[in-house]
């Protein structure tokens, strides 16, 4: 089992809250934290954070910031175009957990292989494909990613090893499974990353796929986004064991609890599974601890939380702790911060007006993409 080298964030408490009836939490997860433990944890974690943005050069510290800054102001762009009615469906914002896709793959390879869930805007962009074609394709426009055909559930990018957005719970992640599987086989050194939500937890696949993952030792990192709730349900009243690293002992399989609003943090745990997937073809449970800041998707009210809860997340934004961090050591000026933030504002408005003059797919493009090999007449 792997070892963290600063003291993560504590688990949630599994027992002093609970029916003996029931087994259900009378009181969210998010409220039995005490807020002086929490106040002195997250002080620890930013510390730590920022000792590590000593290892790291300017211009990777300048990237990652800017990649965050960039999925934020995309889904608040994507927020305004969805209530505009310029694009359709259904529409899972990322705003708030905006450290995890970053952090984790800029520990990656351009030839390693990423997967995840519905919410997947933010880890397309992080992967590297162009705002432009994310945008049009949440358009349902030709200059998508996936061809206009997919829609903000099912962005896919195969130049860059992205494959897929995924709008089945938990469905990518015994397809993720198999692309490690097929690159042992194929003796690569690539390494597969799924991304996928607590309450995917709970469906068979994902242990099934732990287990084959660990039977078969397959490079495969399944990394958990804890964002605390499972639509409108609360983790507490729907998991008996909340600590999801945890469920990797059933395995034997290394796991690792991780701040999922530090970048840097997340960053480090996705180093050390990647150096277990690359050089002993093992796989990792990262369980990454986050919040989103906006509703399960874009008609959800959100009546389930408090405007309380909410704000105290708020208080630990990543790209505020982050951008806090760096000013502090002097890595940025105010005059950089500016020009980032005026670069991601030109790159998302671009993206708004090539998805509004890109085409609709045409027509016969109904038949496309349904075969690898298709039958000719």
């Amino acid at each position: 089992m792997s070892e963290l080298k600063v003291t993560p964030l504590k688990p949630r408490d599994q027992g002093a809250e609970q029916s003996a009836v029931t087994g259900i939490s009378d009181i969210d997860s998010t409220d039995a934290i005490n807020p002086e433990e929490l106040r002195e944890e997250h002080q620890q974690r930013q510390q730590h954070q920022r000792e590590q943005i000593e290892e790291l050069d300017k211009e990777t510290l300048q990237k990652i910031l800017y990649q965050m800054v960039l999925i934020r102001r995309f889904e608040e762009k994507a927020a305004e175009a969805y209530t505009l009615g310029k694009i359709g469906g259904f529409c899972h914002l990322y705003i708030g957990q905006e450290a995890v896709a970053v952090g984790a793959l800029s520990a990656i390879r351009p030839d390693d292989y990423v997967m995840t869930s519905y919410r997947d805007h933010g880890h397309a962009l992080a992967r590297g494909t162009s705002a432009d074609e994310v945008m049009a394709e949440l358009y349902g426009k030709a200059g998508g990613c996936s061809a206009g055909k997919g829609g903000s559930m099912h962005l896919f990018d195969r130049d860059a090893n992205f494959l897929g957005g995924h709008g089945i719970v938990g469905g990518q992640i015994p397809l993720a499974t198999g692309v490690a599987f097929a690159a042992k086989y194929k003796g690569t050194d690539q390494v597969s990353l799924v991304f996928f939500g607590e309450a995917a937890v709970n469906q068979g696949a994902l242990h099934e796929s732990l287990n084959m993952a660990q039977l078969w030792k397959l490079p495969c990192i399944y990394f958990c986004e804890n964002n605390q709730y499972g639509m409108g349900t609360s983790l507490a009243r729907a998991m008996s064991l909340q600590d999801v690293s945890q469920k990797a002992h059933a395995y034997d399989m290394a796991s690792e609890f991780v701040d999922g609003m530090d970048v840097l943090a997340v960053r480090e745990a996705t180093e050390r599974a990647v150096a277990r997937a690359r050089n002993e073809s093992l796989p990792t449970l990262i369980e990454v601890r986050t919040y989103r800041f906006m509703g399960h998707s874009m008609s959800d009210p959100g009546n389930y939380r408090t405007r309380a809860e909410i704000e105290k997340h708020q208080e630990r934004d990543p790209v505020k702790l982050f951008s806090d961090s760096l000013k502090h050591k002097g890595v940025m000026e105010d005059a950089a911060f500016k020009e980032i933030e005026d670069r991601v504002r030109a790159e998302v408005e671009h993206s708004v007006k090539f998805a509004e003059d890109s085409p609709l797919p045409a027509p016969e493009e109904l038949f496309t993409h349904i075969y690898a090999n298709p039958i000719k007449p």
